[in-house]
């Protein structure tokens, strides 16, 4: 009797759960990103965004959600495959999107005709949220290339004093967008050249490039790739004789992966080596009450990226993915989320561009992060601006730390 007994409590709280789970509601959040060549931006924008949701227990008004990787590979077929099967899904809500602009540039029109809600804490392409529309699904928390390039152009130009330039840039729409900006920046008083490089240029091949840059009469290089390639350039620069090493000032592609570790003899030996970052430290000394209770929630859902390791690697995707996810949250909690999933996208977007309430994140306190796109407001969709963008340095460790002119490492 009493196992009878037992099997019929047993049976019901099962029953009971499902059907909590079943009123609870489900979406899903897919994350377009390289888990493969750039692994370190990925983890760490999952564990950003993950970090904001575990603040909430991981249900956001009534519905919980489920974060899914979808590694791209770096490719933007495979990351257009995602957006496909996320259109199918019933559950779909969201993509948070990767460290490549690439996909989001050459699919932007097939992102917005279809409404599909694009989240962006990493890819910098200036055109990913410009889409001249006032229905514009893509909403980025990141650096912007219509500003980061002018940075780099300004720290070159007027901090390092270079009179003369070269811009070493990959071949793929976010290098064309770049090129763009950095010409426009530079205007005709500061000489330079270009030059372009392909994805998964090797050794050899960056060692011709950089022979024909020792050649010319500049004084630094703009560099716009990411790790994969870029370590390859900082070790041809090195292999020059010391008089002939040029200082470079790159994006920050360079952080997405393991480049560090592929370079620190390099760099620890003086090759002067500047990168743009979003103007917040992880590494100072003096963090905030709020950003240190991020800090410890997240080592306690990824204790090895936390613990086993001397520092968090690229950084800068954790910030930005927990801020944007801070930003959903806030969305989601002001709408009715009852309905077919693409309408509740579309309230989501609308919802996005209307947020007047303080959303606390790491990078500062965001009054209205977005607005409705037009020609006249072609910054609608960015949460961050000019003011947030900085340039960096590795210390000898690889930690990462923000610079300023006054103060370099």
């Amino acid at each position: 009797m009493r196992l009878v007994f037992w099997l019929f409590f047993v049976f019901n709280c099962s029953a009971f759960a499902q059907d909590h789970i079943e009123k609870l509601g489900v979406f899903n959040i897919y994350h377009d990103s390289d888990y493969s060549t750039h692994n370190p931006s990925a983890v760490a924008m999952q564990m950003g965004f993950m970090t904001a949701l575990n603040e909430v227990g991981n249900t956001v008004n009534g519905y919980q959600i489920n974060f899914l990787e979808k590694d791209n590979r770096g490719n933007s077929n495979r990351s257009f495959l995602t957006m496909k099967r996320f259109l199918n899904d019933p559950k779909g809500l969201a993509i948070l999107g990767g460290l490549h602009s690439p996909p989001y540039i050459k699919y932007r029109d097939f992102i917005n005709e279809n409404g599909l809600l694009l989240l962006v804490p990493w890819a910098a392409g200036g055109p990913i949220t410009r889409y001249p529309d006032v229905k514009n699904w893509v909403f980025r928390l990141s650096l912007d290339d219509t500003k980061a390039g002018m940075k780099m152009v300004e720290y070159a130009t007027q901090i390092l004093k270079c009179n003369s330039v070269d811009l070493l840039l990959e071949n793929t729409p976010w290098g064309i967008s770049n090129h763009k900006t950095m010409t426009n920046a530079l205007g005709s008083a500061i000489p330079n050249n270009v030059y372009w490089f392909n994805w998964n240029v090797k050794l050899s091949q960056a060692s011709i490039l950089l022979k024909e840059i020792e050649q010319s009469k500049s004084d630094c290089v703009l560099f716009v790739g990411n790790a994969v390639e870029g370590k390859y350039f900082v070790k041809a620069m090195a292999n020059l004789p010391k008089e002939k090493q040029k200082p470079i000032v790159s994006h920050w592609g360079i952080t997405g992966g393991d480049f560090f570790n592929s370079v620190s003899g390099e760099l620890n030996n003086g090759l002067p080596l500047y990168f743009l970052q979003s103007c917040f430290d992880l590494n100072r000394p003096d963090l905030d009450l709020h950003t240190q209770q991020v800090l410890d929630i997240a080592a306690k859902l990824f204790p090895d990226e936390f613990k086993q390791k001397k520092h968090l690697l690229a950084p800068a995707g954790f910030v930005h993915g927990y801020d944007i996810g801070k930003i959903l949250i806030a969305a989601m909690n002001d709408i009715d989320l009852v309905a077919q999933v693409n309408t509740v996208r579309d309230r989501v977007r609308k919802k996005l561009e209307e947020l007047d309430k303080p959303i606390t994140g790491l990078m500062k306190v965001y009054q209205r992060p977005y607005s409705i796109w037009s020609e006249d407001n072609p910054d609608a969709h960015e949460a961050l601006g000019a003011e947030d963008i900085c340039m960096a340095q590795f210390n000898n460790t690889g930690q990462i730390h923000i610079i300023t002119p006054q103060r370099e490492l």
